[in-house]
């Protein structure tokens, strides 16, 4: 598929609109969750942070009595640095992937995240937060990982959505190009629109894992997930922002990260023209 004449015009669009200051603030999870907080937007729980390497010793004993968990860089991108923790049976840590992580693997992967091994600064922070649970409308439709819508805006005007549907292959990940499937959504009812299978170049209707038809299934909480975002977008002075939604079983919708640089696939996935 060719998407090229979007793909520019979404750069040209972008390129006018964003705001430098702002969009470097976006880059900061930290500061976006404490702004969205202030403003009493739903946000995953964040348990506490590691600011310096000299913390760590203490911090993992605090981990060490919890049974999940994520961590996270709170300056990282494309999702790299992120481990999704669950205690197992035999009392070890293990991600969402498989891995295994003991006290010497975990404080290894808090050092990286600090030495800015995830992220384009020197020093970076550690984001420890409270770990999701898919919500029971996708839990029949993959075993793992959580979707992720991303709503585009236009001087706060909602105008272009997709969600990010995990699969096997892409072991849980919410990334095309991991595996995961994208699909359109339609603004006005939040039902599911065609998806588009990046690794078979096929659009689809149905999940490879599940074959669950979910062209025309509704998303939940849509009124409230609209009226979240929209008050996200209206909060950060920014002409052209994306904002990510996630559904968790327990907490509902939750505003999981502010993004300027949002556009490109959800175009694609939808076939708008802006």
């Amino acid at each position: 598929m060719n998407f090229d004449g979007i793909n520019l015009r979404k750069s040209s669009v972008m390129t006018k609109l964003k705001s430098r200051r702002n969009s470097y603030f976006t880059n900061d999870k930290l500061i976006v969750k404490d702004v969205l907080e202030l403003n009493e937007i739903p946000i995953p729980k964040t348990y506490f942070t590691i600011d310096t390497l000299s913390e760590i010793d203490a911090k993992i004993s605090l981990l060490e009595q919890m049974n999940d968990f994520v961590v996270k860089p709170s300056n990282g991108f494309g999702g790299k640095g992120i481990l999704i923790l669950k205690r197992n049976e035999g009392n070890q840590w293990q991600s969402n992937t498989g891995e295994l992580y003991d006290r010497k693997a975990l404080v290894l992967h808090l050092e990286k995240i600090i030495f800015g091994r995830f992220s384009k600064e020197s020093f970076d922070k550690v984001i420890v937060e409270y770990r999701l649970r898919s919500h029971s409308d996708f839990q029949k439709i993959f075993k793992r990982g959580i979707a992720d819508l991303r709503i585009i805006f236009l001087n706060a005007y909602p105008i272009v959505g997709m969600l990010l549907m995990p699969t096997e292959r892409s072991k849980g990940r919410s990334n095309l190009n991991d595996g995961a499937i994208g699909m359109g959504v339609d603004l006005q009812t939040g039902r599911l629109t065609r998806g588009y299978d990046q690794s078979t170049d096929q659009m689809v209707s149905r999940h490879p894992d599940s074959n669950f038809l979910f062209e025309g299934m509704k998303l939940p909480h849509w009124e409230k997930t609209m009226a979240m975002s929209v008050a996200a977008a209206k909060i950060f002075s920014l002409s052209y922002v994306g904002i990510d939604i996630v559904f968790d079983e327990r907490m509902g919708p939750l505003v999981m990260k502010i993004n300027s640089r949002r556009g490109k696939q959800c175009q694609n996935f939808n076939f708008d023209i802006l």
